[in-house]
């Protein structure tokens, strides 16, 4: 149950993780309306932002640009001082901002300013880092680069991945809002400039130079054995979602989905890159550093198997 004195906030989101978040602070906040995206045209699948609106009986404004939301937004009156945006996908201009007194906060899945922009999760494992995080911004219009109300830490080791990292800063998003938003409309809470922050941080090193995140396309599957075993592995772990590690094995295409590193050692190298081969009982890559062991993968048609059961049934091909 919502309590009567929970502060009241504009939902903006449109993607999965927008979703989840949605339905985590719709238990603590109470929500006035939801932003986000039309159902596209011919679109057959789910729509989560909008069922789960729809499901929690609240108002929604669908706009699918940035000068509809512009339009939308000025037909409408709120009452909440402060919006709440995460995993929109549209660029918010400066009138919609200042339709709120407090404007709008973005939980951005990153220790910003490292990895502005689209896909902070998923460059977070590609790059190696140690933690990630993530950050209560003051939404402005240049992208990612708003002062912070608060931010909070997620460590990383080599087994993370996408799916594991996305839940974890969904739920490190929710407890950092439902501590700090109430502070913030209180006016008990003021916020740092990005510039400002690694001087505060002692415990770690925390990112100091901005860098940048891309949407990522379907060709960045295509795995590239010239590559290192390690980045390999990264990108496996990353991508396993999507757009997934792809390649062809034993004359099959298949998406591998767990992989470790083995001989990292370039005095080890033993065939040429994007040689496959059998090492007792381990399916093996020969990369450009080292060597990729393939634990489990995907053949199309089939089911996710793990390496030795794609050996049993492929393995004379090799």
């Amino acid at each position: 149950m919502i309590a009567p004195t929970s502060p009241e906030i504009v939902f903006f989101g449109s993607g999965p993780v927008a979703a989840a978040s949605l339905e985590l602070l719709s238990e603590s906040f109470e929500v006035e309306a939801v932003i986000t995206k039309p159902r596209p045209p011919h679109h057959k699948g789910s729509v989560p932002v909008l069922e789960l609106a729809n499901q929690l009986h609240l108002p929604i404004v669908e706009a699918g640009s940035k000068k509809e939301l512009s339009q939308k937004i000025s037909e409408r009156s709120f009452e909440s001082k402060v919006a709440v945006l995460i995993d929109f996908g549209i660029i918010v201009a400066q009138d919609v901002i200042d339709t709120f007194p407090l404007g709008i906060i973005n939980s951005h899945f990153s220790l910003l300013p490292e990895w502005r922009g689209a896909d902070p999760i998923t460059f977070s494992i590609l790059s190696g880092q140690e933690h990630t995080g993530v950050s209560l911004m003051q939404l402005v219009e240049a992208m990612d680069e708003g002062p912070l109300l608060a931010f909070g830490v997620q460590e990383l080791d080599n087994t993370s991945t996408t799916p594991w990292l996305t839940d974890r800063l969904i739920h490190l998003s929710d407890a950092l809002l439902k501590r700090e938003l109430p502070r913030y409309i209180g006016g008990e809470a003021k916020v740092i400039e990005q510039s400002e922050i690694p001087s505060l941080v002692t415990d770690f090193d925390y990112p100091v130079t901005p860098t940048y995140s891309r949407k990522l396309t379907k060709d960045d599957g295509l795995l590239d054995f010239t590559k290192s075993a390690e980045q390999l592995d990264r990108e496996i772990r990353a991508y396993l979602e999507w757009p997934k590690s792809r390649t062809v094995i034993a004359g099959k295409d298949v998406v591998i989905t767990n992989a470790h590193v083995e001989l990292a050692d370039e005095s080890l190298k033993i065939y040429q890159p994007g040689k496959v081969f059998k090492a007792g009982k381990q399916l093996c890559i020969q990369t450009g550093q080292g060597v990729l062991v393939v634990d489990a993968l995907k053949p199309a048609g089939k089911p996710d198997m793990p390496a030795q059961a794609f050996l049993a049934g492929y393995g004379q091909n090799l």
